[in-house]
């Protein structure tokens, strides 16, 4: 079953971004997927975004549904036909709405793990933080900043920005395949977030990520965009056969 349109807002997008030594990627990653890196690195991290009167397209924002929601992500590239893509893995996904929970794999790529999510924004300052149902955890403060970070190993928040905007097409696992999705924003802008605290039980796991082989690098903050969600055809999950 092919994922329909969805349309809706972005009512709020955190993106926490890690560097992470490209082995340990290497070694985690599915096949057909391969790390696309940023200066012999890997670019790996947690996507925060609460959704606003999401719906099938076509359909009135009036019966909507609003939800936050986390998804861990890798940048990737990979081939089809011959042509190389890129875009994001995405090993897991979590979400306060129990539709979402239900109807991942069919209307929502992938399996979404229901989590508590407390919520706290305030002038420019964020607190976001959830626990799933398996106990994954994670946990950030945040303000808006106009600071870049130098030890970035991106150049500008320009570079960043157009890294992201690149890479709207995530792939997460569902039983013998991938499902396939694509973000079509229809403004693209994102600003810079200083980040006071963050914690995450994935990425501070040592069994998939050693010590000293992730390292923060930057956190980019969106708002209010108006977008849509557009099905993809599966990729067949070569691990599995």
């Amino acid at each position: 079953m092919k994922i329909p349109k969805i349309k809706g807002i972005i009512d709020r997008r955190i993106l926490i971004n890690y560097q992470v030594d490209r082995e340990v990627l290497e070694n985690y990653l599915p096949k057909p997927f391969k790390p696309k890196l940023v200066n012999g690195k890997g670019i790996a991290g947690i996507c925060l975004i609460r959704l606003k009167e999401v719906r099938p397209k076509g359909l009135p924002r009036q019966i909507g549904i609003s939800s936050e929601n986390g998804a861990h992500r890798i940048a990737v590239e990979w081939s089809e036909n011959g042509a190389l893509k890129e875009g994001v893995y995405i090993p897991r996904r979590d979400t306060s709405s129990k539709l979402n929970s239900l109807a991942g794999g069919t209307i929502f790529p992938g399996v979404h793990h229901l989590a508590q999510f407390t919520v706290n924004e305030s002038k420019g300052n964020y607190k976001v933080a959830f626990v799933s149902d398996d106990e994954t955890s994670l946990s950030i403060e945040a303000s808006e900043t106009d600071d870049w970070n130098e030890e970035s190993i991106f150049e500008n928040l320009n570079c960043v920005s157009e890294f992201f905007e690149n890479g709207a097409v995530g792939y997460s696992p569902n039983n013998h395949d991938f499902d396939g999705l694509e973000l079509k924003a229809y403004h693209w802008k994102v600003s810079l977030l200083n980040v006071h605290k963050v914690q995450s039980s994935f990425f501070e796991n040592t069994d998939i990520f050693p010590k000293g082989s992730v390292k923060f690098d930057n956190a980019l903050l969106m708002k209010n965009i108006e977008h849509e969600w557009i099905g993809l055809k599966k990729i067949e999950n070569p691990n599995t056969i």
